[in-house]
């Protein structure tokens, strides 16, 4: 195959995968594992060099930021921290030499366990851990230092963990605007930074503060917020956003500083994935699933994705080559995206291993990848 035109790179539960396209959005072929078999949270890549990164770890490695300069063919670790197979090496020559041990000192010792999250803006880096800190990076992933603007923001007492712990899974650039960013944390809810992160503002306020005010969930809009358990953030050009959080799926026409509840035609009020067109502010991507407490899997046990053309006032779901019989897989945070071509692809993944992809926006789906680790993150690099 020539040089591919497109790469989807996959972070999955037993490392990184990329997954080589033609410039039809076709031919896919699957390379990986990568990146020694560690958890990857999340991958990505800077489309104008083609380096990819991709973040993981946990409690036996230790956290850390993996790079690739050769198309994803070779990898090199900077690790963060240490975890349990550094305490048993330190301790046991005879397995810190089966497993090429070497004592070098983690920059962060023991301060979180994994990297959730990643995020190119400008010049810089980013890097979301758990639990919850900001780290950036100004050479390209090499070195890292914590974002103390974030780390130090007055509510920090309150951030609660969310099911998963106290994680900042995402991170979102406005590309006119590098210095411009949202970052979103379970379950402290949706911070920007207007300033590249030396100063933060909380932005959870409801466009409406009397909306949700029956919300039975504890995770539900309450005292004029959105509610903190925010799953997922998309920015969708200007001062467009949208999130799908544990209580249904909002809009922000203003940066973040109010949301709007767009939920009411949605089967479920639950989900974790977004993709916003690239284009079109208006027109957005989610995957419902059935509820937190009802097996988190597609409503039915029939797979949809549920787009919107106008901002989220109206939904319809798009079924056309997707399982609609006994389907009961999950899609996670970080495991739906798209690319910048006309019309635009839509990519997903599942925890039962399936990458999922629509030529037309969303019409029509196929299954272009079967039987990987669970996915974590589908991310998409198109070489310019």
């Amino acid at each position: 195959m020539a040089d591919p035109a497109i790469h989807l790179l996959v972070g999955t539960s037993k490392g990184a995968f990329v997954v080589d396209g033609d410039a039809e959005r076709s031919g896919w072929t699957v390379r990986g594992p990568y990146c020694d078999g560690w958890p990857i949270n999340h991958a990505v890549g800077d489309p104008r060099t083609g380096t990819m990164w991709a973040g993981g770890g946990g409690d036996w490695s230790g956290a850390g930021v993996w790079r690739s300069d050769d198309g994803g063919h070779t990898w090199e670790l900077t690790k963060l921290t240490t975890g349990e197979m550094d305490r048993w090496a330190a301790n046991d020559p005879d397995f810190a030499a089966m497993v090429g041990w070497t004592e070098e000192p983690a920059p962060f010792g023991e301060a979180f366990s994994q990297v959730w999250s990643l995020r190119r803006a400008g010049e810089r880096l980013y890097a979301g851990t758990k639990p919850a800190t900001l780290l950036v990076s100004d050479d390209d992933g090499r070195t890292w230092s914590e974002v103390k603007g974030l780390s130090d923001h007055p509510s920090r007492g309150e951030w609660n963990p969310g099911g998963a712990g106290l994680v900042l899974h995402t991170i979102v650039a406005d590309p006119a605007d590098p210095e411009r960013l949202w970052v979103g944390i379970s379950a402290a809810g949706v911070f920007v930074t207007h300033d590249g992160g030396v100063t933060w503002e909380r932005a959870n306020d409801l466009a409406d503060p009397e909306a949700g005010a029956d919300a039975r969930h504890p995770a539900g809009p309450a005292d004029g917020k959105t509610g903190f358990c925010v799953h997922h953030v998309e920015h969708a050009g200007g001062d467009v956003l949208y999130q799908q959080n544990h209580y249904g799926v909002w809009r922000s026409a203003d940066g973040g500083q109010t949301w709007q509840d767009v939920t009411a035609n949605l089967p479920s009020t639950f989900g974790f994935p977004l993709w916003a067109h690239p284009r079109d502010p208006d027109t957005v991507w989610t995957l419902p699933l059935n509820g937190d407490m009802a097996g988190r899997y597609p409503p039915d046990a029939a797979a949809a994705v549920w787009r919107s053309r106008d901002g989220g006032a109206t939904w319809e779901a798009r079924r056309d080559g997707l399982p609609q019989e006994a389907c009961f897989f999950t899609v996670l945070r970080q495991a739906m995206t798209g690319d910048e071509q006309d019309p635009a692809g839509v990519y997903f993944g599942t925890n039962s291993g399936s990458v999922f992809a629509s030529r037309d926006e969303g019409e029509t789906w196929e299954e272009i990848v079967r039987h990987l680790p669970t996915v974590l993150s589908v991310d998409v690099l198109e070489p310019r």
